[in-house]
């Protein structure tokens, strides 16, 4: 088993880990406070093709893979997790559906301009009473006269009220299938179709320099073309989306967790009490290496899950591992990392403040640590069950 990244994965994360360190990181204390979205390192990073890393190049992209992916927006979250959500939902929840899922047009069209990064799209799924329960939607669009009219809204929504957004992917109620259950469909949005308005970007507790906006629709007419996918197929397009978004969150939990541990072990050596640096008493030193063992097991379950999703194979389990443990693991970093600053980490300004305030909504966003604990037991009972067939033959 070789665990050392190819020559791309390694330059990928090697460019990444540069330029966040040189450009970003300086100035994450600052996009935090004024809550200001940073469209010049956008720029700089669409440049550098981290904007389309995974896309594919004969679209603009870049064409790397999700090994490299996870690898390069660790290092981007490392430094600020606010631009490594704007990086994460744009090519995960944005660009990934119109990658999979698009007709040639619609990818010319649309994902053309997002995958060198000129351009950002956005994924509409979460209203006030679904997300986590898709079923749940009640936004609708109905076929009239060739044309798709969506009626409803849609909440924290990232990279859906930039300058530079191009538009979002809805999801919405089609119809009723024979099951009684809603007909889900996928629909292109772009920006400025009539109809279609954003409200106010939120007052948010962490990822304050990105963007999230609620949405909505008023008798927003898309023409027919613009259907992604195929009718009805919206649910079962969302959660293959959401299996790769959800290992992209991990990475971005990883990060944030490691920039903890920066932080913390950096303090410990240069805070001195009873005459010593406190990195060298004991209850110190477990904390950093319950610290480090952790991280080093959340990088480790996020690599396995890309590097299944590059081959092809299953990876839903393992990407809902890797999104539960590498989030809590995230939490217990940013705890520990105040704890070792003592007063110091309660200050506003200090940078494990911020730390502490960002990483709650990675237990959160792109599926809860409960519904991912709950597909992870369906998936163990599902083998369980197959299994026991197996041996009764």
């Amino acid at each position: 088993m070789n665990f050392d990244p190819t020559d791309d994965q390694r330059r990928w994360r090697d460019m990444a880990r540069d330029f966040a360190q040189s450009a970003i990181r300086p100035r994450a204390g600052q996009l935090d406070r004024e809550q200001r979205f940073p469209y010049d390192i956008v720029a700089e990073m669409a440049g550098l093709g981290l904007m389309g890393l995974t896309l594919p190049e004969e679209y603009g992209g870049s064409g790397g893979d999700f090994v490299a992916y996870s690898l390069a927006l660790e290092e981007i979250s490392r430094a600020d997790t606010s631009v490594g959500i704007t990086m994460e939902a744009h090519i995960s929840l944005g660009c990934a559906p119109l990658a999979a899922y698009g007709t040639d047009e619609q990818k010319d069209k649309f994902l053309r301009p997002c995958a060198t990064g000129e351009r950002l799209w956005a994924f509409g799924l979460t209203e006030e009473e679904a997300g986590t329960d898709a079923g749940g939607t009640r936004t609708t669009a109905e076929l009239r006269d060739g044309h798709w009219v969506i009626n409803g809204s849609k909440k924290w929504i990232t990279n859906s009220g930039t300058d530079v957004t191009a538009g979002v992917t809805v999801i919405a109620r089609t119809g009723t299938r024979d099951d009684s259950k809603p007909e889900l469909t996928a629909l292109i949005v772009p920006q400025e179709t009539p109809g279609y308005t954003r409200g106010p970007a939120y007052e948010k507790l962490g990822w304050r320099a990105s963007d999230q906006h609620p949405l909505f629709f008023e008798d927003c007419h898309v023409p027919e073309e613009n259907l992604l996918g195929e009718r009805g197929a919206g649910l079962r397009q969302f959660l293959r989306t959401l299996d790769g978004g959800r290992v992209a969150v991990a990475a971005l939990s990883v990060g944030l967790a490691q920039a903890c541990f920066d932080e913390a072990i950096s303090r410990a050596r240069e805070r001195r009490q009873f005459g010593r640096s406190i990195a060298e008493f004991q209850a110190i030193q477990f904390k950093l290496s319950d610290m480090a063992m952790e991280i080093e097991l959340a990088r480790n379950l996020v690599l396995k899950a890309a590097w299944l999703k590059d081959r092809g194979r299953p990876f839903s389990r393992e990407a809902s591992m890797a999104k539960v443990f590498a989030s809590e693991a995230a939490k217990r970093a940013a705890d520990q990392a105040v704890q070792i600053h003592g007063g110091e980490g309660f200050m506003e300004g200090s940078a494990v403040a911020r730390y502490w305030r960002q990483v709650k909504i990675n237990e959160i966003g792109e599926g809860t640590s409960e519904i991912n604990r709950q597909i992870i037991a369906r998936s163990l009972l599902k083998q369980g069950a197959e299994e026991a067939k197996l041996v009764a033959q």
